[in-house]
């Protein structure tokens, strides 16, 4: 029987209950427990889709094609279970599905109200497909107090009483900041923020305290007393120097022994975190470092390239070394000269984005990789702007661009406007709708077989996860080929292109979909891990 555990925060934002979600889950694995993460986020967006990476970060996507809040990315890379479109749910999409059935008559004439019926939307949510877990854990997203977080607390308060206390337990994650001036570490927010979760019915089991430094056994103990809480009940979150040290942190300060206490679960057996020490132990003693410059356009806020940065540290974990990312951003190279700038990188990557801003300059930048045969890893727009180099300094095309920037003489990319999802054909057009109108989620590719990239997947169909609305146009093939630009992976009806490579060129590749989303600490994805392996055979070379 699924037991549920709900993860709320307070007093500020970014505090990392998605962090604390996917570390406690990953911790309840390592006892052996069948674990599923789930997160409720409290906007009015149908999905993070259409939002801006600078206000949200980057949008995960799931095998089953769901654009995601980027949490479910933490909780992938910690516990290796894949996430599902009935693993994020947001108000709007809630409020669209209970003004559905309000037209379709489901309601009988009831007056639609948030209590009953937006609430029982969410259970339902909350409950759905997780019969074979033993645990699911349940983010919510945004402050305790905020306004638009009401219904979603009040769903969960309704859950405890419904399923018994012995199947739910409510951890509530909370600031202990330090004054510098005062000297002291203060407990008066932890205190306003429970008081909050209080108004609204909640008692917390347990207190997950942030803080930057040890909280003293008095706060602790004061903390405890005003809370309501018992003493063992409040669980240091320090910092910590990588945050694949957090499930070994949480496990030193007993968290998860309050989980199994208060299900009534053995609490003798202990975790088997072998997996994590090993790779703290990599992070922490690597044998080298390389430097990689990330060449994009959202690089002020690094939150837009978490999974990307993520997969980076694990091709430095299989190649036992420190990756040092210099996050550029992409216009300084439309400048003359300014691709000097990546004279002392030892690897190249131009990630996914949308747009015409800094194209020109990620282009300068792949000019220069193919040039002084720097390692090149090009994701989804990355490869477009690497076929697009190609095409117009090596194949001769002149004019070679994008019809996503406006009408171009030669579409080397185009807009997509089908493609097969198994046995059936999708379609879309310039009209439709912003939102869930790409080509989303996991599609297979099939690989040349001598191609490098065969080599580095050792096999001939691999699956990735797609997130675009435009396409490298197959019908410049021959043209780039000619060049030297090998289509080394392409759709099962040999439409699309998926993957291109270089002939001649120590390591530049470009792909159409997204690795990034399939990496994890302890399951580095192989083309990351052989881009670093090209990096640090780079290094020691200059």
């Amino acid at each position: 029987m699924t037991r549920f555990i709900f993860i709320t925060g307070g007093v500020v934002s970014s505090l990392g209950k998605g962090l604390a979600s996917a570390a406690l889950g990953a911790l309840l694995q390592a006892r052996g427990f069948k674990v599923r993460l789930r997160k409720l986020d409290p906007y009015l967006n149908v999905d993070p889709g259409t939002m801006s990476p600078f206000q949200h970060g980057e949008v995960y996507v799931t095998d089953d094609g769901a654009e995601t809040d980027l949490d479910l990315g933490h909780y992938e890379r910690f516990t290796g279970v894949a996430s599902r479109q009935s693993d994020n749910v947001t108000a709007g999409r809630i409020y669209s599905t209970v003004i559905a059935r309000e037209r379709h008559g489901d309601y009988l004439g009831a007056t639609v109200q948030v209590i009953p019926h937006v609430t029982d939307a969410i259970k339902e949510f909350i409950t759905a497909d997780c019969e074979d877990a033993d645990f699911l854990l349940c983010e919510i997203g945004g402050t305790v107090g905020d306004i638009e977080s009401l219904p979603f607390l009040e769903a969960i308060r309704q859950m405890g009483n419904e399923v018994g206390r012995e199947r739910a337990m409510y951890v509530h994650l909370t600031l202990v900041p330090y004054i510098a001036t005062a000297g002291e570490l203060k407990t008066k927010p932890t205190q306003h923020s429970v008081k909050e979760l209080l108004s609204v019915g909640i008692q917390p089991d347990g207190l997950l305290c942030r803080s930057d430094r040890e909280i003293p056994y008095a706060e602790r103990r004061k903390i405890a007393q005003f809370c309501n809480v018992r003493e063992e009940a409040v669980i240091q979150a320090l910092d910590v120097d990588t945050i694949y040290q957090v499930p070994i942190s949480y496990h030193e300060q007993g968290f998860d022994e309050l989980v199994c206490r208060h299900f009534g679960l053995d609490q003798g057996r202990q975790p088997d975190l072998s997996r994590w020490i090993e790779i703290v132990e990599r992070v922490r003693s690597p044998e080298g470092e390389v430097k990689i410059g990330v060449v994009g356009k959202y690089t002020h806020l690094q939150d837009s390239y978490k999974s990307l940065s993520e997969a980076l540290v694990h091709g430095g974990i299989s190649n036992n070394v420190r990756v040092n990312l210099d996050w550029i951003e992409a216009e300084i190279f439309e400048t003359e000269g300014a691709v000097q700038k990546l004279d002392d990188v030892n690897g190249i990557l131009v990630p996914g984005g949308f747009g015409e801003r800094g194209t020109e300059g990620k282009i300068a930048a792949v000019k220069f990789a193919r040039e002084h045969k720097v390692p090149y890893f090009g994701i989804c727009f990355g490869m477009q702007m690497a076929v697009i180099e190609v095409a117009r300094n090596l194949a001769g095309i002149s004019g070679a661009g994008s019809t996503e920037f406006g009408a171009t003489e030669k579409p080397v990319v185009g807009l997509l406007t089908e493609w097969m999802r198994g046995d059936e054909l999708e379609r879309r057009n310039a009209e439709d709708n912003l939102g869930g109108t790409m080509r989303l989620g996991a599609y297979e590719c099939h690989l040349a077989p001598d191609s490098r990239v065969a080599g580095i997947y050792d096999t001939p169909v691999i699956s990735e996860r797609h997130r675009h609305r435009y396409e490298v146009n197959i019908n410049y093939q021959e043209d780039l080929e000619s060049a030297g630009l090998m289509f080394s992976g392409l759709s099962p009806d040999k439409e699309l292109p998926e993957i291109v490579e270089l002939r001649d060129h120590p390591w530049f590749i470009g792909v159409q979909f997204h690795p990034e989303l399939r990496s994890k600490p302890f399951d580095p994805h192989p083309l990351f891990s052989s881009f670093i392996e090209a990096a640090v055979n780079k290094s020691r070379l200059v």
